[in-house]
């Protein structure tokens, strides 16, 4: 079976586009980068050398130094697939991350997202 292109495209190209539908609705960079340090435990450092690295979403998610236990608590469609019903992996972090940012750009409030209350 073919990996989905997504695995092997650089998070560099995709982050900015995060970005974009976060402002482009009120919020920040600094909520999306929040969102994506509270999934995968990238710091601020750790998130600027995938970034300049230009990391592929598969090495992204296999190196994140820690997964939030709670992003199973994720539920949801986002781009017409249910989250919590992606069988394979890799790509059930990605909707997870795709479901969050969508959260964000919807005017969820930050707490709520991170799944803290």
């Amino acid at each position: 079976m073919q990996k989905h292109r997504i695995y092997t495209t650089s998070f560099a190209s995709i982050y900015p586009h995060y970005v974009a539908k976060a402002e482009r609705k009120g919020r920040t960079k600094a909520e999306v980068d929040r969102i994506i340090a509270w999934l995968t435990g990238y710091d601020h450092k750790g998130l600027e050398r995938i970034l300049n690295d230009k990391t592929d979403f598969e090495t992204f998610f296999a190196k994140a130094p820690k997964l939030n236990p709670a992003r199973a608590l994720i539920k949801g469609v986002v781009c017409g697939v249910r989250v919590e019903e992606v069988e394979e992996p890799t790509m059930r972090e990605i909707r997870y991350l795709d479901k969050l940012v969508d959260e964000l750009a919807r005017g969820k409030a930050l707490d709520t997202i991170l799944r803290t209350n």
